[in-house]
């Protein structure tokens, strides 16, 4: 006697949809940003005393320097016939010779008793990165009080 199995249809609650695949893309998209990613390092807290303000305490004494900063991004510092070279290379967020040159100016005006100015003079092609990262190389080396200008006598 032969038996007859009897096999009951599975019964579809209805269409299914199959995401493993898209999460695997969602995986490797965002691996593929994170790795591709460029990090970029983070702003200084920028402490610096504005011309509307009033800077209490030492009056300055010290001649004020000079920042420049030209269309393309070089770095002068010094002013029109004594102008110096500082830093050129605009992909570069680093400037150590501009920033040997604070630390130098900011030393000489301690020993004299007296508050680092800088009064900077941007072009205005200038990118606003370069200004951020002067300064950055301001606040690095503890001068805070600064003036932004277009003229220079």
């Amino acid at each position: 006697m032969a038996r007859h199995k009897s096999y009951e249809s599975a019964v579809d609650a209805g269409p299914a949809l199959d995401i493993s695949s898209l999460i695997d893309v969602c995986f490797l998209l965002l691996i593929y940003f994170l790795v591709t990613s460029t990090i970029t390092p983070r702003e200084s807290d920028l402490g610096i005393s504005v011309p509307g303000e009033k800077v209490e305490g030492k009056q300055t004494v010290i001649d004020p320097l000079f920042i420049q900063i030209d269309a393309s991004g070089a770095i002068f510092t010094g002013l029109n016939g004594n102008q110096l070279a500082m830093d050129s290379d605009s992909s570069s967020r680093n400037l150590p010779l501009l920033e040997s040159h604070l630390k130098m100016y900011a030393d000489a005006a301690k020993a004299s008793i007296s508050t680092p100015l800088v009064q900077i003079l941007v072009d205005t092609e200038a990118s606003q990165q370069r200004v951020i990262d002067v300064l950055n190389a301001l606040v690095s080396v503890d001068i805070n009080s600064v003036t932004f200008t277009d003229l220079i006598e």
